[in-house]
């Protein structure tokens, strides 16, 4: 497996081929340390200190979206939507905040920046990016991704992606992220001059080892199958809020017709035509509320859909110690081939059926010199292989307890976000209720009044 250059503020470590503790420091620890080091390493290129950017001195929005037209990497025609990122100082000159910067940007440049944070910060749960394209929405909700409602979502989504990457200890402090906030022209440029595409681990490769691995990790296996769960869960759960949506929806508007037949019934009424003409009225305002009821549900919708998509970067995490755990006994298997054929060398018993040996037997016994040159060789590789094995076995033990300190820290973030998610969908079905309730309440009094 090919190795990233050391980074400071990703040190990778992989699997070992025993299973190892939960480690005991927590977020704040982490925190803390990274923050020294950053401080010590202030003139590190890919690193973000205080002393230029930290979420506590800058404020960030994505304040608007604008549909534009340009051309392509093919020279094509395109429509797109590009959005306004504005980032403010919240250090206060003369008595006035500061705004540091205003940027547009396209959702593509969006992906190019967390593909990035995927491939230089593997042990991290990365947040996800808003959908691009609408789903789990019901009938009367437009799915074009061109729709100014979905725009407008997608917007409040772009927004609470940068505020994630900006809470989070580490990647908060990545160069590439700040320069994505604060320079417009060449950002691309910066970003593949990284190199990080030709990091990336194919998916190929990341197939082979999730099938291939010998002794993976109990405690990443059972939270690979719980993203896989909580994926199949939170689908289920917005297909049937869809459904509900789109039978509520029709149970308003047809509440619609009371107000049509009432508004009729009234004009052959004398003494009771205005309470008929009044209650008509409110069943009219009960049926058209349902539209903007549920336009604002769709924004606790997407608080799931975060969620949704927040599985494939828990399982991202899993990947990537798969593959680091099969490079690893890889690298243990060759070294104790190695051994053997150094052992065999030097008592002159094969113990496997090899090439070498039909060979030997064929063409007869190799010199004592060509021996001893073949076992010192072998000895030096076995000399290297137990280095980078040690290595392995290093980056491992850093690589897990990295990403478990993460991944406890992303369970409380889940914890705390969906509890409150959930509340404010019972809240405002509660409000919606209460809505209901007082339109009947002032039909009733119409009809009292007759």
């Amino acid at each position: 497996m090919e190795q990233a250059p050391p980074d400071p503020e990703r040190q990778l470590k992989p699997p070992l081929l025993e299973p190892l503790g939960r480690p005991d420091a927590g977020l704040e620890a982490v925190a803390r340390e990274e923050a020294e080091r950053a401080r010590e390493e202030g003139s590190e290129a890919d690193t973000m200190t205080e002393n230029n950017f930290g979420l506590k001195k800058i404020e960030i929005s994505v304040s608007e979206a604008e549909k534009r037209t340009g051309r392509n990497a093919m020279n094509m025609q395109e429509t797109y939507t590009a959005y306004l990122i504005e980032t403010r100082s919240v250090e206060h000159a003369g008595g006035q905040s500061v705004l540091t910067d205003s940027l547009w940007r396209r959702y593509s440049e969006f992906e190019l920046l967390r593909n990035y944070l995927l491939v230089y910060y593997p042990h991290i749960v990365v947040p996800p990016l808003p959908e691009k394209r609408a789903e789990f929405v019901w009938h009367k909700l437009s799915a074009d991704n061109m729709d100014p409602d979905f725009v407008e979502r997608r917007r409040i989504g772009l927004e609470n992606f940068l505020l994630r990457v900006a809470s989070h200890p580490i990647l908060c402090r990545d160069k590439i992220f700040y320069l994505f906030l604060t320079q417009e022209g060449n950002w691309k440029e910066t970003v593949n001059e990284t190199g990080f595409q030709l990091k990336a681990d194919s998916r190929l490769k990341a197939l082979n080892a999730t099938f291939r691995v010998k002794n993976p990790d109990k405690r990443f296996t059972e939270l690979k199958h719980y993203s896989d769960e909580l994926q199949s869960v939170i689908s289920h759960l917005l297909r049937v809020r869809a459904r509900v949506a789109d039978r509520l929806y029709g149970v308003y508007k047809v509440h619609g017709n009371y107000g049509r037949v009432f508004s009729e019934w009234s004009a052959i009424e004398k003494e009771m035509g205005d309470g008929l003409q009044s209650a008509g009225h409110h069943m009219d305002v009960y049926a058209s509320s349902i539209d903007d009821i549920l336009e604002d549900e769709e924004h606790y919708a997407d608080q799931l859909k975060e969620y949704l998509f927040y599985a494939e970067a828990l399982r991202a995490v899993c990947r990537k110690h798969e593959l680091m755990q099969y490079d690893l006994e890889m690298a243990a298997q060759d070294l104790a081939s190695k051994k053997q054929q150094c052992e065999e060398l030097a008592t002159g018993t094969v113990r496997t059926f090899s090439l070498k040996g039909m060979t030997t037997k064929l063409f007869g016994q190799e010199t004592p010199e060509q021996r001893e040159a073949r076992i010192k060789v072998l000895e030096e590789q076995i000399n290297e292989g137990e280095q980078q094995l040690k290595s392995k076995n290093l980056e491992g033990r850093e690589f897990v307890k990295n990403a478990w300190t993460d991944i406890e820290r992303f369970k409380e973030q889940k914890n705390r976000d969906l509890k409150e998610a959930l509340i404010s969908y019972a809240v405002m079905q509660i409000s919606m209720c209460k809505k209901g309730i007082q339109v009947w309440t002032n039909a009733k009094e119409c009809f009292s009044k007759m």
